[in-house]
């Protein structure tokens, strides 16, 4: 998991940063280390900052079909990428863009119009506006304004008011003073004040993106882990009758939640607290998710957005993966989902008291193709029938948690750093041979590294650099984000100045 950060421009005034995992020592001593390599003192702390508080606030856009969400959000992140056509239902999925607003970052989700009574992919699209709505940190209401409140509007309010966010009402195509009486129409809504706003032309814009930011946090709230020494939070993940409910029976010593051989029987992530070697852990039982989210109909369309809540309060994802069928683009879906929310991951093989040993062969040479993206997830070979090696499911949740939670001091990387570099230099590419001269970890859960560097690091040598970090440090069982800041040349940099 990586990204490549280009320098931004310099802040007009300073503002306070946010060290990340560097204590104020450590983080004295990194600057001075930055400072002789000739990095903007501004740079380096917004890298530690963005690297530092991990997931960025979220912002959902939502409302009823053709209200202007999309040129709305276009105007936000500030470059024509959400799809815009006159006509409603264009946008149908979740869409997830950064921006930026007065040095602050966020994410804002385009989602697609809200309809209430509604069949099929419109159903579908509705489901995923609501998700939206779940999971934000702010949402931002979009009202045609020259349309007035029509009875959509009005339950999405109510579906608001139920979620219990805060809200910033748009009213959206005003673009001059003689839509203002139209705006103003809106106090009707009973959220608060309608913010007059043409998204197609800028107007009013920046005023609304002013309260945004009144009500975002300046981070999400970290829903896993609800109390400090609290019950640590497991998600069990998978496709349907892999056996998640049959394990969670399995672990608890009693029949917690129904088993039926067929498919789909839970729905709702179903929370057991369960004691485990003299230890209580909040184990969550989800539904099974099936193929492409937007091609479910109903309940299991439902089920698969509330298993993705799940995992997002979780901090563990346990993936169960039925060792009697081939891996499925299902199972690989699954893994991507928990690695991309950033959480500690243990692959459980089910049913392994059913292979011969022609399957079991072909089972590991499939884990090598199949899941190598994911080869440093604890996993564990059970039988939730039986209850084969179940004793050896709470160790590989400790390392997983063990690795999501490591931290390296910054001395220690930055020696790893230069031996690493010296032994096994970035290829020249063009007559040039970029280094990384020196990093630091700016976070952990999961861990979060920002690698400074002479010039552009490219994908293939920044994975050697996270299978050797892997390598030295452990990091078994959690994803690895890696951030890498360039240099900026001299001349770049004294004619940004002038």
């Amino acid at each position: 998991m990586n990204d490549q950060i280009q320098p931004e421009g310099e802040p007009t005034e300073h503002v306070e940063h946010d060290h990340g995992a560097l204590g104020d020592a450590e983080y004295a001593e990194f600057m001075e280390l930055a400072a002789v390599e000739g990095f903007d003192v501004e740079d380096v702390e917004g890298a530690i900052e963005a690297a530092g508080h991990g997931p960025l606030p979220v912002l959902a856009v939502v409302g009823r079909p053709n209200v202007g969400k999309s040129t709305l959000v276009n105007r936000i992140i500030g470059r024509r990428e959400a799809v815009v056509e006159d006509k409603p239902g264009v946008t149908r999925d979740r869409v997830t863009y950064e921006a930026e607003w007065a040095g602050r970052r966020f994410k804002v989700v385009d989602t697609g119009g809200w309809e209430q009574d509604v069949l099929g992919i419109d159903a579908s699209v509705a489901a995923q506006a609501e998700y939206a709505i779940e999971t934000a940190d702010a949402v931002v209401f979009v009202v045609d304004s020259t349309v007035g409140v029509t009875d959509t509007d009005e339950a999405v309010v109510r579906l608001l008011r139920k979620a219990n966010k805060p809200v910033v009402l748009c009213a959206n195509k005003v673009d001059g003073q003689s839509g203002e009486a139209d705006a103003t129409a809106l106090w009707s809504l009973g959220i608060g004040e309608p913010h007059p706003v043409s998204s197609l032309h800028g107007r009013g814009t920046g005023d609304m993106l002013d309260a945004v930011l009144d009500v975002l946090p300046e981070a999400p709230a970290q829903t896993f882990g609800t109390a400090v020494g609290g019950p640590r939070r497991i998600a069990l993940i998978g496709r349907p009758n892999v056996g998640k409910s049959s394990l969670l029976n399995k672990v608890a010593g009693e029949e917690r939640v129904v088993v039926n051989e067929l498919a789909g029987t839970t729905r709702d992530p179903v929370d057991e607290l369960i004691e485990l070697g003299g230890v209580t852990w909040k184990f969550v039982d989800t539904a099974g998710i099936r193929k492409r989210v937007h091609l479910q109909q109903g309940a299991d369309y439902y089920a698969s957005l509330r298993t993705a809540a799940a995992v997002e309060k979780a901090e563990v994802a346990v993936i169960l993966i039925d060792a009697s069928e081939s891996i499925s683009i299902q199972d690989q879906r699954i893994v991507t989902m928990a690695v991309e929310a950033g959480r500690a991951v243990v692959l459980a093989y089910n049913k392994w008291d059913t292979l011969d040993e022609e399957r079991r062969y072909y089972l590991e040479r499939e884990i090598e193709t199949e899941l190598a993206q994911v080869a440093w997830a604890p996993r564990v070979n059970v039988s939730a029938r039986t209850g084969r090696h179940m004793e050896k499911l709470v160790p590989a949740i400790e390392t997983a948690i063990a690795g999501w939670e490591t931290r390296v001091p910054t001395g220690r990387l930055n020696a790893f750093l230069g031996e690493l570099v010296a032994a096994h230099p970035h290829p020249v590419r063009g007559g040039k041979q970029p280094r990384i001269l020196f990093g630091t970890q700016a976070g952990t859960k999961p861990p979060r590294f920002v690698l400074f560097a002479s010039g552009f690091i490219e994908h293939g040598y920044r994975r050697f650099v996270e299978r050797r970090l892997r390598e030295e440090f452990g990091f078994e069982g959690t994803p690895i984000h890696i951030s890498v800041r360039v240099r900026e040349k001299r001349g770049q940099k004294t004619q940004k100045k002038k």
